[in-house]
């Protein structure tokens, strides 16, 4: 039976009321919150700091990038307990002028102009790595599956417990150095925080967030059956979010697709197939050409947040890639000829981690390759690429895909220690394939 979407509700915010209320008298060192994609974990961060500033005392933020703390701010800055915030720095860094302006914030690059001023203090794990001789009574990590265990030792001795929040299925830590000689043993700098803790504390509790109140239903049950051990529900109902055109069309490839995508919340459009490796002129302009159609048609969502109608802007749009040359093309290919798109967000999927958009479009990471390299079959990649929308995803793909999954199986070599309990990246790409087998507009 599917839960009604007050059930899910309710389980959502039961869910969270059992976490914020354990955490005043949690005797662990840590505890780890596993959240799916759209699940509100800035939300819960927020309110875990809260509760915590109220029970506790100052409470340290770790987040993993600049643009990520940054964000933390402006939310902090906004909670409705009126929080001083402060942002720690590097002495480089120039953070947004809203947060220099706000009343709340405090921006320094020394610890000690903000420990006793502010509530909370947020940093990334880099910066919060170069303080000495302090230490908080709790610390929340965002987007803890993202940092690396290296960084966890130098700034696991500031904070007595600590809360992770973060999504299981997203791309793991990485590096552009050889770490095959650390991979899976218990000292791997480069596994995840969360994963090193639980290899040395394996009674830390673990708690899941069951609800994604970004997936629409027609891509929760795909992304939780394709990338998470723990399964989660779309926070939406089948009426809840409609996708439509203002302007009739003229019965394009273009047309068909966005209008398929439209109707079902998927599309792929498949070219013929072609060995092109990383830069794909063709595809890269027939992606551009797809996200251009949907502003020319007058696309127009209606959702729970918005039931009266909202006319599809070029920021409601974002495209995917997996290599950092393919999204710089297209950016150029847009900044020179497709003024409608301005605005657009095109980015690889590494730094389309955490942003929500209306529709996304991507090119599949195996599209016009002659090999399934581990990295193009990374499980996290193609999470990212699937689950950044809330009313329809397009992907643009070069047809023989299943063909080359069955031709490059799954040969990763077995490693001692714990291992990971990431699905496979082999069998999630061909799970989201037939999936998109019943979407399919061929060229």
């Amino acid at each position: 039976m599917t839960p009604t979407d007050q059930d899910l509700s309710a389980q959502a915010d039961e869910a969270s009321r059992a976490l914020l209320e354990s955490l005043p008298t949690l005797t662990h060192r840590g505890i780890i919150v596993q959240a799916p994609p759209g699940a509100g974990k800035t939300t819960l961060v927020t309110h875990a700091a809260d509760t915590l500033t109220q029970t506790s005392g100052p409470c340290a933020i770790v987040a993993q990038t600049n643009t990520q703390a940054d964000h933390l701010v402006q939310r902090f800055a906004h909670h409705p307990h009126r929080l001083t915030t402060g942002r720690l720095t590097g002495t480089e860094y120039n953070v947004p002028t809203d947060l220099q302006e706000h009343p709340r914030v405090r921006i320094a690059t020394r610890i000690e102009d903000l420990e006793r001023t502010t509530d909370v203090i947020v940093a990334t794990a880099m910066k919060w790595a170069t303080v000495t001789g302090r230490r908080w009574p709790w610390a929340v990590v965002d987007e803890a599956y993202q940092m690396r265990s290296d960084m966890l030792l130098h700034t696991a001795g500031l904070f007595d417990q600590t809360l992770f929040v973060g999504d299981p299925g997203q791309l793991a830590p990485f590096s552009t150095a050889e770490t095959d000689s650390y991979t899976h043993l218990p000292n791997d700098p480069m596994a995840s925080a969360v994963s090193a803790l639980l290899t040395y504390n394996p009674d830390v509790p673990v708690h899941h967030l069951p609800v994604s109140w970004r997936l629409p239903p027609s891509a929760a049950p795909l992304i939780s059956d394709a990338f998470y051990t723990r399964p989660f529900h779309a926070g939406s109902s089948d009426n809840d979010r409609t996708l439509t055109f203002t302007i009739t069309g003229m019965h394009t490839l273009t047309d068909q697709t966005i209008e398929h995508a439209a109707r079902t919340g998927w599309a792929l459009l498949e070219l013929p197939p072609r060995i092109t490796h990383h830069l794909d002129n063709q595809a890269h302009q027939t992606i551009i050409d797809i996200a251009e159609r949907l502003i020319l048609r007058g696309a127009l969502t209606t959702c729970e947040a918005n039931p009266q109608g909202h006319l599809l802007q070029p920021a409601d749009i974002a495209i995917g890639t997996t290599h950092r040359r393919q999204a710089q093309h297209i950016r150029t290919l847009v900044s020179r000829h497709h003024p409608r798109l301005h605005g657009i967000t095109v980015d690889t999927a590494n730094r389309l981690q955490g942003i929500e958009r209306k529709v996304t479009l991507f090119l599949h990471p195996l599209s016009g390759r002659d090999s399934a390299s581990a990295f193009h079959l990374e499980t996290g990649r193609l999470c990212v690429l699937t689950s950044r929308h809330r009313h329809a995803c397009i992907v643009v793909a070069r047809a023989g895909i299943p063909e080359l999954l069955d031709a490059h199986p799954s040969i990763d070599p077995a490693y001692p220690g714990p291992g990971t309990t990431s699905p496979d990246g082999w069998q999630a790409h061909h799970t989201v394939h037939k999936h998109l087998a019943h979407h399919t507009i061929r060229a």
